[in-house]
């Protein structure tokens, strides 16, 4: 073990405190992010300025953190790093819905609605229909599936940030599935939206030239007994986002044709039609997800969570 500090011997100065009683896992994280940090400050030849700039940044981050707002994860996700863990995490076997992001506007307890129900409350937006099915890897439907879907209003606002201005739960439902793993409900057609820029990830943003919209998305999380839990978005196809979404949540398979229905009367305007496909709970592709889940089952008795 390195005594003393050094630049050549940074690293191994600082990992060689670690105490051999420390947890596996923890100590794994640490040395790695070590390893990779002194790295990055040889790399760029960190200036004293710079090193406080960044302090004051990550501090000006955890100010602006609140019981409704998250820099922090505001800051993963605009630089990659919230869809990178995601993609570890949902590595999925070939013909499965890919994953994206959870994003922050997600509402526990949402009440399950009645199949085909109507989820804007407050009647503001194009109404869509949006319809498919839940099926296994084998086209099969899954019933009993929850689908739990949320959208941001026409205004580009979640009602979670609009508390005054929205009703409780707008654009947002839960809704299960039959026998022919069917599902359809009544929104709006989402519109694109920025991504709360008014803090010092937003700056960032600006200094570097990006710009901090998403393009227009609706979100899903569909569980199902014996599946893995998927979470996704359908994404409009034509946006002027998808290519360079804030946040990276975009994949070529989610990308959604909404077709206008000209004529539609007092049918919805618009009708936006995609099948999810889940794969089993066994199906996992990753050696330490599969150990996570061996140590699950025991632990349960070999009933698997979702």
């Amino acid at each position: 073990m390195t005594r003393y500090f050094s630049e050549t011997a940074s690293v191994e100065a600082v990992n060689g405190r670690m105490s051999p009683e420390a947890e596996t896992r923890l100590t794994e994280v640490m040395a790695s992010l070590v390893r990779h940090l002194h790295a990055f400050v040889k790399d760029v030849t960190l200036t004293e300025a710079e090193w406080e700039t960044a302090i004051a940044f990550l501090t000006r981050t955890g100010q602006m953190c609140s019981d409704t707002r998250q820099e922090f994860i505001l800051l993963s996700d605009v630089l990659g790093v919230s869809m990178l863990v995601d993609a570890v995490n949902n590595r999925k076997p070939a013909g499965s819905t890919p994953s994206t992001v959870f994003g922050p506007f997600h509402v526990d307890g949402v009440p399950e609605r009645s199949m085909g129900s109507v989820i804007s409350l407050d009647g503001v937006g194009e109404p869509c229909l949006f319809e498919g099915r839940v099926v296994d890897l084998d086209g099969r439907p899954i019933s009993d599936a929850l689908v739990d879907v949320w959208s941001d209003n026409a205004d580009g606002f979640y009602d979670v940030q609009q508390p005054d201005i929205q009703p409780q739960h707008n654009n947002r439902g839960v809704f299960r599935t039959g026998a022919d793993g069917r599902y359809w409900f009544t929104g709006i057609k989402p519109v694109s939206y920025p991504i709360p820029d008014d803090g010092p990830v937003g700056e960032m943003l600006g200094h570097l030239g990006r710009h901090p919209y998403r393009p227009a998305h609706m979100h899903f999380l569909v569980t199902a007994p014996g599946h893995q839990r998927l979470i996704t978005h359908t994404f409009v196809a034509g946006d002027a986002y998808l290519d360079s979404d804030a946040v990276f949540g975009v994949k070529a398979p989610l990308i959604v044709e909404f077709e206008r229905r000209e004529g539609a009367g007092d049918e919805p305007l618009w009708r936006a039609a995609y099948d999810f496909v889940l794969p089993p709970v066994e199906a996992v592709t990753d050696t330490r997800q599969r150990a996570a889940l061996d140590a699950k089952k025991s632990g349960n008795r070999g009933e698997a969570k979702h």
